[in-house]
């Protein structure tokens, strides 16, 4: 492991908070060990990104006493093999090279994220193949280098299958080099606990909430495309620490912002009056 200050920009100062749910941190803490990939499967906002950070802290001061260096790519459409890997760019009158947040991972032994992966090009996730089996290493063809992964670095990538249609989905020869653990919305005790945390309201608003979303996921098959996640819940929680009516917050943060449907948004506007 590099010294601190060479990677303290990907240092996360202070343990996330984070509520096991099932067996994920003894999964993924035997994956890390273990050097193999992990998939992280799960609707939006259920806690897959703060489960990574929670794991990056802990499992660093475990093991080396200060948390391990966390790199996250948030992928998209638009994301070139360059993106990740890294590219020649002008310097004055010098052409230098600088290293992609894939490559800097690979070298610092960091754990990579690479949030929704499947957002990303095909022809960009197949560079990662040489990263995820007993290789361990990552080719830069722009000059001509292969670069051996640091002992400590980890692939972690992430995907919500809800989302995914025929053309963005994981191909096979890419899924095949990680295990998965699922994600879901914790139960509403867990969910009551987490609202409470991070909005800091008090345990009654905060278990009326974690019952809305119940609420509100129940009717995800009646026009309403994904049920509310958690971090809305927790958004709807500090609209209301900072004054704003009960019912108004739950509109905007669980109604407007899940859906354009005036007929889906009374029907949790209803709910919602139910609860509040």
């Amino acid at each position: 492991m590099v010294k601190e200050y060479l990677y303290e920009e990907y240092i996360i100062k202070e343990a996330p908070f984070y509520l096991p749910i099932r067996d994920e941190v003894e999964l993924f803490k035997a994956a890390y060990f273990s050097k193999i990939p992990v998939l992280l499967k799960g609707p939006t906002g259920c806690g897959k990104t703060r489960f990574v950070e929670y794991m990056a802290y802990s499992l660093g001061q475990e093991i080396f006493h200060i948390p391990i260096p966390l790199i996250t790519v948030a992928c998209h459409e638009d994301l070139t093999a360059s993106d990740l890997v890294g590219r020649f760019l002008l310097k004055g009158d010098e052409t230098v090279w600088v290293d992609g947040p894939l490559t800097r991972a690979v070298k610092m032994g960091a754990i990579c994220y690479l949030d929704e992966i499947v957002e990303a090009r095909k022809d960009t996730t197949v560079l990662i193949h040489s990263l995820t089996d007993h290789r361990r290493f990552l080719p830069i063809e722009k000059r001509g280098q292969i670069i051996e992964a640091n002992e400590n670095f980890i692939l972690i990538i992430s995907y919500n299958p809800g989302y995914q249609s025929v053309l963005k989905d994981l191909k096979q020869s890419t899924r095949q080099r990680f295990v998965a653990i699922d994600f879901d919305y914790p139960p509403r005790p867990v969910e009551c606990e987490i609202i409470q945390q991070e909005s800091r309201v008090s345990p009654d608003i905060a278990s009326r909430l974690a019952q809305l979303g119940e609420k509100i996921r129940n009717i995800k098959n009646y026009g309403l495309e994904a049920g509310v996640s958690t971090r809305l819940l927790i958004y709807a929680g500090q609209l209301i620490n900072q004054g704003i009516e009960c019912r108004r917050a739950c509109q905007i943060a669980a109604a407007s912002s899940l859906t354009d449907d005036l007929e889906v948004q009374q029907a949790i506007g209803e709910v919602i009056s139910t609860i509040f």
